[in-house]
């Protein structure tokens, strides 16, 4: 039984990110950003389940995430738009993962008002997918780039915390996760971001124009802010009674499942390229 859980499981994976890599490489810009509406609009769904939002409910809020989210784009994406409104969404949103949420997780996430959980629902997953369509837009590479050092962190932190793990990070949502997990995924974190700026790969800000401190420091910000986003949906699971969000993607359970990292680490990507490209 577990052996066939795995080969699922490795089976999913190897489709996704090939499936992935194919749709980054070759879709063009506006199959692409339908594409991150679609994921949206799933993850909306399944958001709604963790809110025990009712038939009605969940349908009307997925429907509503994905209009929001064609009109963000729309709006933002022309080219007579500053893009310091879509850096401003960014910041929100950074702000949230950063501050408002480790808070909320010390004192325990709760969803009790339903114009709460669609206003959280919305902060967390619109500006994830619009930060997904904007990065991919300004370079294949550099989206890849932030979601490589996500993947990397959570496996630095696997193993790391297998082997070394004693001292447990937040025991009442998710017992796995320890302290020296964390530890060894910053690690990888920072040796994956000195690498990167040495290399500096064509559609990457080069290191001799954006000093490799700079990437260190994003690494940085990025690997916290990972760990957040994957705490905060294990709380909402928890809250919720479910062992996952979903159940779309066999052996990884749900859309959300798959991309709570990163629906707190590619606003603050996109964030830190509007402030490279203004400041650099």
């Amino acid at each position: 039984m577990r052996a066939r859980m795995l080969r699922s499981r490795v089976l999913t994976a190897v489709v996704l990110l090939g499936g992935f890599l194919g749709c980054v490489f070759l879709l063009p810009h506006a199959a692409f950003a339908a594409l991150a509406g679609l994921v949206a609009t799933l993850a909306a769904w399944e958001w709604a389940r963790l809110a025990s939002f009712g038939g009605a409910a969940r349908y009307a809020f997925a429907t509503a995430c994905a209009l929001v989210y064609v009109l963000l784009g729309s709006t933002l994406g022309a080219q007579h738009v500053d893009q310091t409104a879509s850096a401003a969404l960014y910041g929100v949103a950074t702000g949230f993962w950063l501050f408002v949420a480790p808070a909320w997780l010390a004192r325990g996430v709760r969803l009790e008002s339903r114009l709460l959980a669609v206003a959280i629902g919305a902060l967390v997953i619109i500006p994830a997918a619009l930060a997904l369509a904007e990065l991919r837009d300004y370079s294949p590479a550099l989206l890849l780039a932030s979601l490589a050092l996500v993947w990397i962190a959570d496996s630095a932190a696997y193993f790391v915390g297998r082997r070394f793990g004693r001292r447990k990070l937040a025991p009442a949502i998710s017992p796995g996760k320890t302290w020296e997990g964390v530890a060894g995924g910053l690690a990888a974190s920072v040796a994956y971001a000195i690498i990167l700026a040495l290399a500096a790969p064509p559609g990457l800000p080069a290191a001799q124009r954006f000093a490799w401190a700079g990437y260190v420091l994003i690494a940085v910000l990025l690997c916290a802010l990972g760990v957040v986003g994957d705490l905060f949906e294990s709380a909402l699971k928890r809250r919720a009674g479910v062992k996952d969000s979903g159940s779309l993607l066999p052996g990884h359970g749900g859309v959300l499942d798959r991309i709570d990292s990163a629906t707190s680490t590619l606003p603050a990507a996109a964030l830190a390229l509007f402030v490279y490209s203004r400041w650099a």
